[in-house]
């Protein structure tokens, strides 16, 4: 295999300007990187991971934990997974990916994996408050960057990377008003969940620069399932002011929501307008389709990887909006 040297001699430039290609290319004159590129395709040169991340304290491999999601199936974890696999390899860079056991249970395996240079830094997600990844990470001054903020902490424990679920929330009230409907129900999960209790702030807030009512025009699901979705509607649809539209906290309870309306005989999107969050492959499965929050998962994955790879010397934390992509079920009225 060839050496960097030999690449330089090859291109005839130094082993410094060999080092900037691969690490730097930004500060070389486009002939030479293009130049030296053409000498590193030749003599098929691959660098070693584990001098070069030793030598530069560069993130190389990173880790990833894949979240256990109790109690429910995240429809937009392949997404998130394809998405930041793909951010990772734009920059020469890859996934490692693993499993753990939550909180303090879980720290061995992060120790392991960076004792055994095996990864250079970590990607986190499925944050939650005092959660000990965080100061464990800084304590050892690995790199770090989190998907999702920490809820429930004034003062974030590190790099983070969000989508704001509030202005989300907010976007898919303001389409619905637009569409005629004037009293809004929230369907979404205990407000112990700093995400929940997000989004849920996004709908109050719409609905009372709208000047809409919001009494007795939410439902707390214990759980992300079909089942719970279709009995949360059930009881808004019985209330003695049933509402004329829906936001949802997520696709699979808007999802619910719409099999109850149907099974009353309702006709989604003309009696009643829905919405959920995530905009997951089962959104545009039924008829008619859910319209829904796109989370911009290519987004997400390249600010990850650039925190974490490159960091900026300003701030570190990165709210993102969704996208509202509107399908049949808030059809105008």
């Amino acid at each position: 295999m060839a050496t960097l040297k030999q690449v330089a001699a090859h291109a005839e430039v130094s082993v410094q300007t060999v080092s900037n290609a691969l690490n730097a290319p930004h500060r070389l004159r486009p002939d030479t990187l293009e130049r030296v590129n053409r000498s590193i395709e030749l003599l098929n040169y691959r660098p070693n991971r584990n001098a070069r991340s030793l030598r530069t304290s560069a993130v190389e491999l990173i880790g990833y934990c894949v979240p256990g999601w109790p109690n429910r199936t995240h429809l937009v974890m392949d997404q998130f997974l394809h998405a930041l696999c793909a951010a990772a390899e734009s920059t020469g860079r890859h996934i490692l990916l693993f499993t753990a056991p939550p909180g303090v249970d879980g720290m061995p395996v992060y120790d392991d994996l960076h004792a055994r240079r095996l990864v250079d830094g970590f990607v986190l997600s499925q944050t939650e408050t005092r959660d000990p990844r965080h100061g464990w990470l800084k304590e050892k001054k690995i790199p770090f960057v989190s998907f999702g903020r920490v809820w429930k902490e004034t003062t974030q424990p590190g790099p983070w990377v969000d989508v704001d679920g509030a202005a989300g929330t907010a976007l898919a009230v303001r389409h619905l008003h637009e569409t005629g409907r004037r009293r809004i129900a929230f369907i979404g999960w205990p407000t112990t969940s700093g995400l929940a209790e997000d989004r849920l702030d996004g709908w109050r807030t719409a609905c009372q620069a709208l000047d809409l009512p919001t009494t007795g025009l939410t439902v707390h699901c214990p759980e992300d399932t079909l089942d719970a979705g279709a009995q949360a509607a059930a009881e808004l649809l019985d209330s003695p002011q049933p509402p004329d539209g829906i936001v949802a906290l997520s696709d699979i309870l808007a999802l619910g929501a719409l099999r109850e309306l149907t099974r009353r005989g309702h006709t989604p999107g003309v009696d009643i307008g829905v919405t959920g969050f995530d905009d997951s492959p089962l959104a545009d499965v039924g008829s008619p389709g859910l319209t829904s929050l796109r989370q911009p998962m290519d987004d997400i994955a390249a600010e990850l990887i650039t925190i974490l790879t490159d960091p900026p010397t300003g701030s570190t934390e990165r709210l993102l909006l969704p996208e509202l992509v509107v399908r049949g079920s808030s059809a105008p009225g």
